[in-house]
């Protein structure tokens, strides 16, 4: 199996680049007897991986890749079994059923359809384009949730060619020992949540931190976004100095913040895998997600996931009475994640298809 890596010398997202490579690991660990994984990964990629057999570097730059593979020009690419951890692929003709060539893709959030103005207009067009293009020509598109499997299935049609493995916080992932010194380095202060979210979302999980009486810190925040946040922030009721904006953490400050939290508040709506809520569950932080497809796919029973209006009081019985057997509960379902399971299922959606 070959897997396109085409963040390996360029990360355009820090989430699916890391899910990207922990995926590509565990294929290596569980690869069926007689299967070997190798990498596809633009020009001037450098990538050294344990077990991976063989390391191909394209002709062209992530950039040019994903414009020519975008009006489905892919020469020399070879068969075989192609797997791409994003949309990311040279989605073009081929014969599975004669040369058994495969490929497949992975989509991991439809924000290009449900919430384009978060992204940029050429990002938007180009995984339009894609989706196009593996409607025509993906043997399997991966999604990582059934409600987003729901969702893509109205977009467009695929058929019986969705499938759905989930995503995994990433391997060892955990509470760093210097945690206590890059939260203070961070300047955080000695108790509050997290909140995660988009503009829309956000204000109900300040409101809840402000009834909650507890700071409130969101993560990914888009730079030049902080005045915005504060607004919201301040509009829901929570001072400016009790909510603190921090942007794209690498995953050792992540987990210190995650880790120091009381618990995690995830607001969003949109069909989008909830990255911070999985590290938040491998941790044992209780979590409290506003109702959604998603949430209930992913977070189901490892947290208290409840309408918009109960999220404040979901968040004082987080931070009170329930907070011990909401931890329980987060580290149990937190076991039901792994890249090694992951990978598994993919070997066995390659071998089925």
């Amino acid at each position: 199996m070959r897997v396109v890596l085409d963040q390996a010398s360029q990360v355009v997202d820090a989430d699916e680049a890391r899910a990207a490579l922990s995926l590509t690991a565990g294929l290596v660990a569980t690869a069926p007897r007689g299967c070997v994984v190798s990498a596809l990964v633009p020009r001037g990629a450098e990538v050294i991986m344990p077990g991976v057999q063989n390391v191909r570097a394209l002709p062209l730059g992530r950039a040019e890749l994903a414009a020519t593979w975008q009006m489905g020009i892919a020469p020399g690419i070879g068969g075989g079994l192609i797997h791409a951890p994003s949309l990311m692929a040279p989605l073009v003709r081929h014969d599975r059923t004669h040369d058994h060539d495969q490929i497949t893709v992975t989509m991991w959030d439809l924000c290009a359809w449900e919430a384009p103005e978060s992204l940029s207009k050429a990002n938007v067009v180009w995984q339009r384009a894609m989706l196009k293009r593996a409607v025509r020509h993906a043997d399997a598109v991966i999604v990582p949730s059934h409600a987003i499997g729901v969702r893509l299935a109205e977009i467009a049609k695929l058929g019986d060619r969705i499938r759905v493995i989930a995503g995994a916080a990433p391997d060892g992932f955990g509470v760093p020992s210097d945690a206590e010194a890059r939260r203070e380095r961070l300047r955080l202060p000695d108790r509050y949540i997290v909140i995660t979210g988009e503009r829309e979302s956000l204000v109900t999980g300040f409101r809840a931190a402000a009834r909650a009486g507890v700071d409130a810190v969101m993560l990914d925040a888009v730079e030049g976004a902080e005045p915005m946040i504060l607004d919201v922030a301040a509009a829901a009721g929570l001072p400016e100095r009790r909510a603190h904006v921090r942007g794209e953490l690498e995953e050792a400050d992540r987990a210190a913040v995650l880790g120091g939290a009381d618990a995690l508040v995830a607001t969003s709506e949109r069909s989008a895998w909830p990255w911070r809520a999985i590290e938040a569950m491998a941790l044992s932080i209780p979590v409290i997600a506003r109702d959604s497809g998603v949430h209930r796919d992913v977070i189901a029973d490892g947290g208290a996931v409840v309408a918009a209006e109960d999220l404040a009081e979901a968040l004082l019985d987080g931070l009170g009475a329930g907070a011990k057997r909401l931890r329980v509960l987060a580290s149990d379902r937190a076991r039901a994640f792994s890249w090694a399971s992951s990978a598994e299922r993919v070997w066995a959606l390659h071998a089925e298809l």
